[in-house]
């Protein structure tokens, strides 16, 4: 397995990507190459630091780097040799298997989309990321790929998010909800109403239309929305999440009792950090392109960059895009009438 890691990309890049790619390489056997995009010098530096020495690393010297302020399309059009497209270069001559970064998440979409275009029958991709709950791990897709998105993608994203559920996550059948205003059939605006019918004409196992307290109160495996949408959900949830382990902090230090009670309950308050931890989930893959690229997010940790390089490793295992492929063909048979995708990078 080659994976081609955006070195340059994220807000503590390349200290954080290059420790974490150290540490998946200790920890993955199976991986035989690590491609390192960026400034040669200041990853060699970084890789010292770690007495790496490892000769599955290659680096991939670049002279630019996509900064937050870029537009997507722009910078992936005019910074051509930035750490980030010559990553998805390498998937794309075929010289890597994945891609992953935490760098600007509109220029990933931007350059893989265009680059490796849309695995046949999809539209548009889609970021898929997890959500844990109390029950399970969701799938909410889409959390910011494709904010004008029609009603046949997010049944695309239907059928992409369960392939991912049941290949990755293990669910066997997994249960499919429309973001909305009301669990009524006739509640949301036009465009949910239209998502609603495609998917309740579907063979897909479709619960309906939830509400965001059904996210953790009666959680499905597959959440829809549009990337607008999806990405203001998951970025409030996170906020939130971390709000409260502040105030829980804060709280359980104000009076020797709380300290003593916190200390005898402390492995519950680990258990549940490391439940609700974005970095023990990695990244999220960006579903729909014809290749492989996992998404981090930017404050990425070593941690987490180490566990996007895994979740690009079970894909590659799991062999996800034949499935979504397969699952899209079947579809189509049996919706004749299904208008057929657009080619994104022409239309780019």
């Amino acid at each position: 397995m080659r994976i081609a890691l955006d070195a340059m990309g994220g807000d503590y890049a390349p200290a954080n990507t290059v420790a974490g790619a150290v540490m998946a390489l200790r920890e993955y056997p199976k991986i035989t190459k690590i491609f390192l995009t960026g400034d040669e010098q200041a990853v060699r530096a970084e890789l010292a630091k770690h007495g790496c020495t490892d000769p599955r690393v290659e680096i991939v010297h670049t002279t630019q780097v996509v900064e937050m302020s870029d537009a997507a399309v722009e910078a992936v059009r005019k910074k051509k040799d930035s750490s980030v497209s010559r990553a998805v270069d390498l998937v794309k001559k075929g010289e890597a298997d994945a891609i992953v970064s935490a760098g600007h998440t509109g220029a990933a979409v931007a350059a893989t989309t265009i680059k490796l275009r849309t695995l046949e029958g999809i539209e548009r991709p889609g970021i898929a990321s997890y959500l844990p709950t109390e029950k399970n791990v969701c799938v909410l897709i889409d959390a910011g790929a494709n904010i004008d998105a029609k009603p046949l993608h997010l049944l695309q994203y239907a059928i992409m998010g369960s392939v991912l559920s049941s290949q990755v996550l293990g669910y066997k059948n997994p249960e499919i909800g429309l973001m909305s205003i009301g669990g009524e059939d006739v509640k949301g605006s036009e465009f949910t109403k239209e998502v609603f019918k495609l998917l309740k004409g579907s063979s897909l196992n479709f619960r309906g239309n939830i509400e965001g307290h059904d996210l953790f109160e009666h959680p499905v495996e597959v959440v829809l929305c549009d990337g607008f949408t999806g990405n203001v959900v998951l970025k409030t949830a996170e906020a939130t999440a971390s709000a409260v382990f502040r105030w829980l902090k804060r709280e359980l230090k104000s009076t020797p009792l709380r300290i003593m009670g916190a200390w005898i309950a402390r492995n519950a308050f680990r258990a549940i950090r490391r439940k609700t931890n974005y970095e023990n989930y990695g990244g999220s893959p960006l579903l729909g392109v014809d290749g492989i690229c996992i998404i981090a997010h930017g404050s990425s940790s070593p941690l987490a960059i180490k566990n996007a390089v895994r979740v690009a490793v079970e894909f590659i295992e799991q062999q996800v895009n034949p499935k979504i492929v397969e699952a899209v063909r079947a579809y189509n048979q049996q919706n004749p009438s299904a208008r057929p995708a657009e080619s994104v990078a022409d239309a780019a």
